[in-house]
């Protein structure tokens, strides 16, 4: 294929994944992750060769690794891959990088909180390896592409691009297990989609960070690459539910913990006295709900009680928050202030 000078330059970095698999055969849609192979990017690109009529790809390895082993090392290794090309290629219209589904949306929430960047970063995965018949990674791919180098997607932050429409990394959340329209953005839906005439947004996805904080906020773009963040786990409420987990958690040295309450957002009453037990032990609390939508709002009880309201953020975007909330200050009116920007 003659490639076309005039097409903006995209970098893809390759983060493993379903996008990046081949299966057994054509109908393995289910058993390629433990007996099928991992592509590299310049394998997936040559796959799908139609990406030269969209960009010029910058091809940048990184790890092709199932995203249920993507560690937080992964992360900040990451987020120094694309400050590097920023800095180096500044005509680098944007970023694609190839991501496994089963995390994806937390990668992008994390890039999207400690990158600054006026170039789009977009994540894409698919729900069919590329082997597959029907598989959904050549169009996600091509749409991530044409998504980021889309003069329209710049200062949008990270982007998550699937099954033709562009979501917020704040707002989507994979929602179904085998599904190609799989990622939702279920209160606020999607920013835009990505149509055979062009790359369109309906709305913006920064109403909510410009919002409230009297307080001075922490900058999670100032982190060291190296720093660890701090143990925050997520614990999900359910009837007979009692303290023993949260004690576990407490034991194991969690300095905070995500609730994942009944709606509206609330813990078993047998696990109350533990949460009361690790917050007066110095564990920040985050009050979110296992329903899938709708906010957990700052009510009074929690309030009162040293709780942080969760908003509308799902359980493993505000365990994302709280670490990095944690890195910087333990200041609870601070780490209220965070939230409410959410």
């Amino acid at each position: 294929m003659t490639i076309n000078t005039t097409l903006p330059r995209v970098a893809i970095i390759g983060c493993g994944g379903t996008i990046t698999s081949r299966g057994t055969g054509p109908l393995d849609t289910m058993d390629y992750p433990e007996f099928g192979t991992k592509l590299s990017v310049a394998d997936v690109l040559e796959a799908i060769p139609e990406t030269g009529f969209v960009a010029r790809t910058v091809l940048v390895p990184f790890r092709e690794v199932s995203s249920s082993a993507i560690t937080t090392q992964d992360w900040f290794a990451l987020r120094a891959t694309i400050r590097r090309m920023a800095a180096e290629q500044p005509d680098l219209a944007g970023f694609v990088i190839l991501h496994g589904t089963a995390s994806l949306e937390e990668t992008a929430f994390f890039l999207d909180l400690t990158l600054s960047l006026e170039q789009p970063v977009v994540m894409v995965g698919a729900q069919r390896p590329l082997s597959a018949v029907g598989s959904d990674a050549p169009m996600n791919v091509i749409a991530a592409l044409r998504t980021a180098a889309a003069p329209q997607s710049r200062g949008r932050g990270v982007l998550v691009v699937m099954n033709d429409e562009i979501c917020s990394a704040r707002d989507v959340v994979k929602t179904h297990t085998l599904r190609v329209q799989t990622f939702r953005s279920a209160d606020f839906g999607v920013l835009g989609v990505v149509d055979p005439d062009g790359v369109f947004y309906y709305r913006r996805n920064d109403d909510a960070r410009a919002a409230a904080a009297d307080l001075p906020l922490p900058d999670f773009t100032a982190l060291a690459d190296d720093v660890a963040l701090p143990r925050v786990d997520i614990l999900y409420s359910h009837i007979g539910a009692d303290g023993a987990l949260v004690q576990a958690c407490v034991a194991a040295g969690a300095r905070g913990i995500i609730c994942a309450g009944m709606a509206p957002g609330m813990p078993a009453k047998a696990e109350r006295d533990a949460y009361e037990s690790a917050r007066r032990g110095g564990v920040a609390l985050v009050q979110c709900s296992r329903a899938g939508s709708g906010r957990v709002a700052n009510r009074r009880a929690l309030r009162e009680n040293g709780w942080i309201a969760g908003s509308s953020l799902s359980p493993q975007k505000a365990r994302i928050l709280l670490a990095l909330t944690l890195s910087c200050t333990d200041d609870l009116e601070v780490m209220r202030g965070v939230f409410a920007r959410f």
